[in-house]
Protein backbone atom coordinates (compact mmCIF):
# COMPACT_ATOMS: atom_id res chain seq x y z
CA UNK A 1 0.00 0.00 0.00
CA UNK A 2 1.19 3.55 -1.02
CA UNK A 3 2.19 6.06 1.61
CA UNK A 4 -0.03 8.96 1.93
CA UNK A 5 3.12 11.55 1.93
CA UNK A 6 1.91 14.93 2.44
CA UNK A 7 5.06 17.35 1.07
CA UNK A 8 5.66 21.12 1.42
CA UNK A 9 5.61 22.18 -1.59
CA UNK A 10 7.33 25.56 -3.16
CA UNK A 11 7.18 24.46 -6.82
CA UNK A 12 10.95 25.38 -6.71
CA UNK A 13 13.84 22.69 -8.05
CA UNK A 14 14.10 20.51 -4.04
CA UNK A 15 9.98 20.18 -4.00
CA UNK A 16 10.00 19.53 -7.52
CA UNK A 17 12.20 16.85 -6.94
CA UNK A 18 10.87 15.19 -4.31
CA UNK A 19 7.77 14.82 -5.78
CA UNK A 20 8.89 13.01 -9.02
CA UNK A 21 11.91 10.79 -6.91
CA UNK A 22 8.75 9.94 -3.97
CA UNK A 23 6.49 8.88 -6.90
CA UNK A 24 8.98 7.12 -9.12
CA UNK A 25 11.22 5.53 -6.54
CA UNK A 26 9.15 4.65 -3.11
CA UNK A 27 5.57 4.96 -5.10
CA UNK A 28 4.49 7.64 -2.43
CA UNK A 29 0.78 8.99 -2.83
CA UNK A 30 1.96 12.70 -2.63
CA UNK A 31 -0.37 15.41 -1.75
CA UNK A 32 1.43 18.63 -2.74
CA UNK A 33 0.77 21.56 -0.36
CA UNK A 34 1.45 24.95 -0.91
CA UNK A 35 1.65 27.51 2.05
CA UNK A 36 1.22 31.01 0.98
CA UNK A 37 3.15 33.44 3.51
CA UNK A 38 2.75 36.03 0.62
CA UNK A 39 5.15 35.02 -1.88
CA UNK A 40 2.15 34.08 -4.53
CA UNK A 41 0.27 35.77 -6.64
CA UNK A 42 -2.83 33.21 -7.81
CA UNK A 43 -1.36 33.25 -11.83
CA UNK A 44 1.93 31.48 -9.92
CA UNK A 45 -0.51 29.26 -7.50
CA UNK A 46 -2.15 28.53 -10.65
CA UNK A 47 0.89 27.54 -12.54
CA UNK A 48 2.17 25.85 -9.49
CA UNK A 49 -0.58 23.50 -9.41
CA UNK A 50 -0.56 22.62 -12.83
CA UNK A 51 3.15 21.76 -12.32
CA UNK A 52 2.62 19.56 -9.35
CA UNK A 53 -0.23 17.45 -11.41
CA UNK A 54 2.11 16.69 -14.09
CA UNK A 55 5.16 16.14 -11.95
CA UNK A 56 2.86 13.14 -10.53
CA UNK A 57 1.08 14.56 -7.07
CA UNK A 58 -2.41 13.06 -5.99
CA UNK A 59 -3.57 16.61 -4.51
CA UNK A 60 -2.49 19.78 -4.79
CA UNK A 61 -4.07 22.55 -2.10
CA UNK A 62 -2.97 26.10 -0.94
CA UNK A 63 -3.14 26.67 2.65
CA UNK A 64 -3.38 30.75 3.06
CA UNK A 65 -1.52 31.49 5.86
CA UNK A 66 -0.91 35.79 5.70
CA UNK A 67 -3.11 37.05 8.13
CA UNK A 68 -2.28 34.17 10.63
CA UNK A 69 1.98 34.87 10.29
CA UNK A 70 1.11 38.34 10.78
CA UNK A 71 -1.05 38.31 13.98
CA UNK A 72 0.92 35.31 15.56
CA UNK A 73 4.28 36.48 14.86
CA UNK A 74 5.37 39.93 12.28
CA UNK A 75 3.24 41.93 14.29
CA UNK A 76 5.78 40.90 17.92
CA UNK A 77 8.50 41.45 15.37
CA UNK A 78 7.42 44.97 14.59
CA UNK A 79 6.76 45.59 18.38
CA UNK A 80 10.06 43.94 19.30
CA UNK A 81 12.18 45.50 16.31
CA UNK A 82 13.53 42.43 15.37
CA UNK A 83 16.70 42.52 12.93
CA UNK A 84 19.21 39.64 13.62
CA UNK A 85 22.60 40.51 13.32
CA UNK A 86 21.38 44.31 13.07
CA UNK A 87 20.49 44.10 9.85
CA UNK A 88 18.34 40.84 8.62
CA UNK A 89 14.18 40.68 9.49
CA UNK A 90 14.14 37.06 9.93
CA UNK A 91 12.09 36.85 6.62
CA UNK A 92 12.56 33.10 6.00
CA UNK A 93 13.49 32.09 9.55
CA UNK A 94 9.78 33.17 10.78
CA UNK A 95 7.93 32.50 7.67
CA UNK A 96 9.13 28.68 7.74
CA UNK A 97 7.38 27.96 11.00
CA UNK A 98 4.05 29.01 9.67
CA UNK A 99 4.17 26.82 6.63
CA UNK A 100 5.39 24.29 8.96
CA UNK A 101 2.10 24.80 11.49
CA UNK A 102 -0.01 24.85 8.53
CA UNK A 103 1.23 21.51 6.53
CA UNK A 104 1.42 19.56 9.91
CA UNK A 105 -2.29 20.94 10.56
CA UNK A 106 -3.41 19.49 7.23
CA UNK A 107 -1.26 16.50 7.04
CA UNK A 108 -3.37 15.09 10.71
CA UNK A 109 -7.07 16.68 9.18
CA UNK A 110 -6.35 14.18 6.12
CA UNK A 111 -4.82 11.34 7.83
CA UNK A 112 -1.39 11.13 6.34
CA UNK A 113 1.26 8.88 7.19
CA UNK A 114 4.17 10.73 6.47
CA UNK A 115 5.35 14.24 5.71
CA UNK A 116 8.08 15.42 3.46
CA UNK A 117 10.26 18.64 3.32
CA UNK A 118 12.73 19.29 0.48
CA UNK A 119 15.15 21.16 3.01
CA UNK A 120 18.96 20.12 2.59
CA UNK A 121 21.25 19.08 5.52
CA UNK A 122 23.67 22.04 6.26
CA UNK A 123 20.55 24.44 6.83
CA UNK A 124 18.36 25.71 9.60
CA UNK A 125 14.99 24.55 7.76
CA UNK A 126 15.43 20.82 8.47
CA UNK A 127 15.58 21.58 11.98
CA UNK A 128 12.19 24.19 11.83
CA UNK A 129 10.62 21.74 9.77
CA UNK A 130 11.61 18.60 11.91
CA UNK A 131 10.92 20.04 15.27
CA UNK A 132 7.41 21.41 13.91
CA UNK A 133 6.71 17.89 12.92
CA UNK A 134 8.31 16.09 15.68
CA UNK A 135 5.85 18.20 18.29
CA UNK A 136 2.83 18.18 16.50
CA UNK A 137 2.62 15.50 14.41
CA UNK A 138 0.61 12.24 14.88
CA UNK A 139 3.90 10.03 14.87
CA UNK A 140 3.91 10.67 11.04
CA UNK A 141 7.13 9.84 9.69
CA UNK A 142 9.26 12.76 8.03
CA UNK A 143 10.95 12.20 4.87
CA UNK A 144 13.92 13.93 3.44
CA UNK A 145 15.31 13.21 0.34
CA UNK A 146 17.30 16.29 -0.58
CA UNK A 147 18.56 15.42 2.87
CA UNK A 148 19.11 12.03 3.14
CA UNK A 149 20.49 11.51 0.11
CA UNK A 150 22.88 14.71 -0.59
CA UNK A 151 21.99 16.08 -3.62
CA UNK A 152 23.73 19.25 -5.21
CA UNK A 153 21.39 21.11 -7.22
CA UNK A 154 22.81 20.13 -10.53
CA UNK A 155 21.94 16.34 -9.56
CA UNK A 156 18.27 16.93 -8.81
CA UNK A 157 18.16 18.82 -12.55
CA UNK A 158 19.47 15.82 -14.29
CA UNK A 159 16.95 12.97 -12.27
CA UNK A 160 14.37 15.09 -13.52
CA UNK A 161 15.13 15.47 -16.72
CA UNK A 162 15.99 11.87 -16.99
CA UNK A 163 12.92 11.46 -15.94
CA UNK A 164 11.39 13.88 -18.85
CA UNK A 165 11.38 16.98 -16.95
CA UNK A 166 12.69 20.08 -18.03
CA UNK A 167 14.12 22.58 -15.51
CA UNK A 168 16.32 25.41 -16.33
CA UNK A 169 19.72 25.75 -15.13
CA UNK A 170 19.85 29.89 -14.99
CA UNK A 171 16.69 29.45 -12.72
CA UNK A 172 18.22 26.95 -10.44
CA UNK A 173 21.22 28.87 -9.59
CA UNK A 174 19.46 30.64 -6.97
CA UNK A 175 17.49 29.93 -4.46
CA UNK A 176 14.50 32.43 -3.35
CA UNK A 177 12.18 32.04 -1.12
CA UNK A 178 9.41 35.37 -1.01
CA UNK A 179 7.20 35.99 1.66
CA UNK A 180 5.56 38.57 2.49
CA UNK A 181 7.92 39.62 5.59
CA UNK A 182 10.72 39.54 2.62
CA UNK A 183 12.68 37.68 -0.15
CA UNK A 184 15.77 35.22 0.79
CA UNK A 185 18.39 34.69 -1.79
CA UNK A 186 21.11 32.05 -1.58
CA UNK A 187 23.91 31.30 -4.68
CA UNK A 188 27.27 30.14 -5.63
CA UNK A 189 28.10 33.58 -4.03
CA UNK A 190 26.40 33.71 -0.58
CA UNK A 191 28.74 29.89 -0.56
CA UNK A 192 31.77 32.29 0.11
CA UNK A 193 32.61 34.86 2.60
CA UNK A 194 33.53 37.39 0.18
CA UNK A 195 31.46 37.62 -3.31
CA UNK A 196 28.30 39.87 -3.62
CA UNK A 197 25.43 38.66 -5.38
CA UNK A 198 24.72 40.50 -8.73
CA UNK A 199 22.06 42.61 -9.52
CA UNK A 200 20.40 40.92 -11.50
CA UNK A 201 20.28 37.92 -9.09
CA UNK A 202 17.53 40.19 -6.73
CA UNK A 203 13.63 39.29 -7.95
CA UNK A 204 13.21 43.37 -7.90
CA UNK A 205 14.92 45.79 -10.67
CA UNK A 206 15.23 49.50 -9.67
CA UNK A 207 12.48 51.16 -11.79
CA UNK A 208 11.89 54.12 -10.22
CA UNK A 209 14.92 57.01 -9.15
CA UNK A 210 12.45 60.13 -8.26
CA UNK A 211 12.29 60.11 -4.53
CA UNK A 212 9.23 60.75 -2.73
CA UNK A 213 7.91 60.57 0.68
CA UNK A 214 5.19 58.33 2.46
CA UNK A 215 3.40 58.73 5.35
CA UNK A 216 3.32 55.77 7.40
CA UNK A 217 0.10 55.75 10.42
CA UNK A 218 0.96 53.37 12.98
CA UNK A 219 -2.00 52.58 15.86
CA UNK A 220 -0.89 51.00 19.09
CA UNK A 221 2.31 49.60 17.24
CA UNK A 222 0.84 48.37 13.90
CA UNK A 223 1.13 49.97 10.58
CA UNK A 224 -2.79 50.56 9.95
CA UNK A 225 -2.38 53.45 7.11
CA UNK A 226 -0.26 54.66 4.42
CA UNK A 227 -0.98 58.08 2.51
CA UNK A 228 -4.12 58.50 4.28
CA UNK A 229 -5.27 55.42 3.10
CA UNK A 230 -6.51 52.83 5.87
CA UNK A 231 -6.24 49.05 5.28
CA UNK A 232 -8.43 46.50 6.29
CA UNK A 233 -5.80 44.51 7.80
CA UNK A 234 -1.70 45.58 8.87
CA UNK A 235 -0.77 42.92 6.17
CA UNK A 236 -2.45 44.62 3.31
CA UNK A 237 -1.03 47.61 5.02
CA UNK A 238 2.85 45.73 4.60
CA UNK A 239 1.71 44.84 1.26
CA UNK A 240 1.06 48.24 -0.27
CA UNK A 241 4.52 49.74 1.25
CA UNK A 242 6.15 46.87 -0.55
CA UNK A 243 4.69 47.57 -3.92
CA UNK A 244 5.82 51.85 -3.39
CA UNK A 245 9.41 50.61 -1.83
CA UNK A 246 10.20 48.12 -4.10
CA UNK A 247 10.47 49.92 -7.58
CA UNK A 248 13.38 51.94 -5.80
CA UNK A 249 15.32 48.34 -5.13
CA UNK A 250 14.86 48.90 -1.26
CA UNK A 251 15.92 46.89 1.29
CA UNK A 252 18.91 44.73 -0.11
CA UNK A 253 21.13 43.39 2.24
CA UNK A 254 23.27 39.97 2.77
CA UNK A 255 23.30 38.46 6.50
CA UNK A 256 25.85 36.68 7.83
CA UNK A 257 24.92 34.28 11.19
CA UNK A 258 25.00 31.79 13.31
CA UNK A 259 22.86 28.82 11.81
CA UNK A 260 20.88 26.54 14.38
CA UNK A 261 23.36 23.40 14.11
CA UNK A 262 26.29 25.52 14.68
CA UNK A 263 27.77 26.59 11.50
CA UNK A 264 27.99 30.17 9.83
CA UNK A 265 25.76 30.81 7.06
CA UNK A 266 25.53 33.70 4.67
CA UNK A 267 22.07 34.51 2.66
CA UNK A 268 20.89 37.70 0.39
CA UNK A 269 17.73 39.48 0.97
CA UNK A 270 15.67 41.95 -0.27
CA UNK A 271 13.01 43.06 2.65
CA UNK A 272 11.75 46.88 1.53
CA UNK A 273 8.64 47.06 3.70
CA UNK A 274 9.65 45.07 6.72
CA UNK A 275 13.02 46.91 6.89
CA UNK A 276 11.03 50.59 6.31
CA UNK A 277 8.44 49.34 8.78
CA UNK A 278 10.72 48.30 11.79
CA UNK A 279 12.85 51.28 11.50
CA UNK A 280 9.79 53.64 11.07
CA UNK A 281 8.08 52.12 14.48
CA UNK A 282 11.41 52.39 16.38
CA UNK A 283 11.37 55.69 15.67
CA UNK A 284 7.87 56.30 16.95
CA UNK A 285 8.80 54.12 20.03
CA UNK A 286 11.72 56.71 20.27
CA UNK A 287 9.09 59.55 20.68
CA UNK A 288 6.95 58.02 22.71
CA UNK A 289 8.55 55.57 25.17
CA UNK A 290 10.57 55.98 28.51
CA UNK A 291 13.96 54.93 27.99
CA UNK A 292 13.86 51.40 30.63
CA UNK A 293 10.98 50.67 27.69
CA UNK A 294 13.29 50.99 25.28
CA UNK A 295 15.82 49.14 26.76
CA UNK A 296 13.89 46.06 28.18
CA UNK A 297 11.98 46.25 24.67
CA UNK A 298 15.43 45.95 22.96
CA UNK A 299 16.34 43.14 25.96
CA UNK A 300 13.58 41.04 24.91
CA UNK A 301 13.23 41.73 21.33
CA UNK A 302 16.31 39.90 20.99
CA UNK A 303 15.62 37.16 22.77
CA UNK A 304 12.48 36.99 20.82
CA UNK A 305 14.48 36.76 17.45
CA UNK A 306 16.65 34.44 18.44
CA UNK A 307 14.31 31.92 19.74
CA UNK A 308 12.21 32.06 16.53
CA UNK A 309 15.03 31.37 14.54
CA UNK A 310 16.19 28.78 16.38
CA UNK A 311 13.05 26.93 15.84
CA UNK A 312 11.07 27.79 19.20
CA UNK A 313 8.31 29.56 17.98
CA UNK A 314 6.23 26.81 20.25
CA UNK A 315 8.21 27.08 23.44
CA UNK A 316 5.76 28.88 25.69
CA UNK A 317 8.19 31.83 26.75
CA UNK A 318 7.61 32.89 23.61
CA UNK A 319 3.90 33.65 24.34
CA UNK A 320 5.14 35.82 28.05
CA UNK A 321 7.35 37.76 25.34
CA UNK A 322 4.57 38.58 23.31
CA UNK A 323 2.43 39.56 25.82
CA UNK A 324 5.66 42.19 27.26
CA UNK A 325 5.66 43.54 23.84
CA UNK A 326 2.29 44.09 23.60
CA UNK A 327 1.88 45.58 26.54
CA UNK A 328 4.32 48.68 26.03
CA UNK A 329 3.11 50.08 22.21
CA UNK A 330 -0.53 51.55 24.08
CA UNK A 331 1.07 54.70 23.04
CA UNK A 332 2.89 53.77 20.34
CA UNK A 333 0.30 55.80 18.03
CA UNK A 334 1.33 58.39 15.62
CA UNK A 335 2.64 59.18 11.56
CA UNK A 336 5.81 58.48 10.33
CA UNK A 337 7.55 60.63 7.40
CA UNK A 338 9.74 58.35 4.93
CA UNK A 339 11.75 59.67 2.03
CA UNK A 340 12.33 56.93 -0.21
CA UNK A 341 15.13 56.81 -3.06
CA UNK A 342 17.18 54.55 -5.23
CA UNK A 343 18.14 51.25 -2.93
CA UNK A 344 17.75 53.59 0.38
CA UNK A 345 15.29 54.94 2.43
CA UNK A 346 15.60 58.30 5.43
CA UNK A 347 13.72 58.99 8.02
CA UNK A 348 12.78 62.23 8.21
CA UNK A 349 10.40 62.42 11.51
CA UNK A 350 6.85 62.01 13.22
CA UNK A 351 4.10 63.33 14.45
CA UNK A 352 2.30 61.80 17.84
CA UNK A 353 -0.09 63.04 20.36
CA UNK A 354 1.95 60.76 22.73
CA UNK A 355 5.11 62.28 21.48
CA UNK A 356 8.10 63.43 25.00
CA UNK A 357 9.53 66.05 22.91
CA UNK A 358 6.45 68.22 24.21
CA UNK A 359 7.79 71.72 23.87
CA UNK A 360 5.65 72.58 26.22
CA UNK A 361 7.57 70.72 29.03
CA UNK A 362 11.20 71.31 27.84
CA UNK A 363 13.36 72.08 24.83
CA UNK A 364 16.48 69.79 24.43
CA UNK A 365 19.63 71.94 24.56
CA UNK A 366 16.83 75.43 24.50
CA UNK A 367 15.30 76.12 27.07
CA UNK A 368 13.08 74.39 30.03
CA UNK A 369 10.04 75.13 31.78
CA UNK A 370 10.11 72.73 34.78
CA UNK A 371 13.25 73.12 36.81
CA UNK A 372 15.62 75.57 36.93
CA UNK A 373 19.59 75.89 36.72
CA UNK A 374 19.71 75.12 40.43
CA UNK A 375 17.51 72.14 40.36
CA UNK A 376 20.13 70.41 38.14
CA UNK A 377 23.19 71.64 40.13
CA UNK A 378 22.06 69.89 43.49
CA UNK A 379 20.92 67.08 40.96
CA UNK A 380 24.51 66.75 39.84
CA UNK A 381 25.90 66.31 42.73
CA UNK A 382 23.66 63.80 43.71
CA UNK A 383 24.21 61.88 40.88
CA UNK A 384 27.70 61.89 41.24
CA UNK A 385 28.38 60.99 45.02
CA UNK A 386 28.90 57.04 44.29
CA UNK A 387 31.65 57.89 41.90
CA UNK A 388 32.98 60.21 44.06
CA UNK A 389 33.55 57.90 46.86
CA UNK A 390 34.69 55.35 44.45
CA UNK A 391 37.54 57.95 42.99
CA UNK A 392 37.98 59.25 47.28
CA UNK A 393 38.26 55.56 48.57
CA UNK A 394 40.64 54.18 45.60
CA UNK A 395 42.96 57.24 45.59
CA UNK A 396 43.69 57.11 48.97
CA UNK A 397 44.47 53.56 48.66
CA UNK A 398 47.11 54.57 45.47
CA UNK A 399 48.69 56.77 47.51
CA UNK A 400 49.56 54.81 50.90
Amino acid sequence: MSKKVVLAYSGGLDTSFCVKYLTVEHDCEIHAVTVNTGGFTQAELATMEEKAYALGAKSFAVVDAIREYYDECIRYMVFGNVLRGGVYPLSVSAERMFQALSIIRYANNIGATAVAHGSTGAGNDQVRFDLVFNTLGNNLEIITPIRDLRLSRQAEIEYLAKHGVEYSWEKAQYSINKGIWGTSVGGKETLTSHEALPDAAYPSQLKKTDPSVVTLNFEKGELVGINGETFEHPSVAIQKLESLATPYAIGRDIHVGDTIIGIKGRVGFEAAAALITIKAHQLLEKHTLTKWQMYWKEQLGTWYGMFLHEAQFLEPVMRNIETFLSDTQVNVTGEVFVKLMPYRFELQGIKSEFDLMNSGFGTYGEMNNAWSGDDVKGFTKILGNQTKIWQFVNQKKEEA
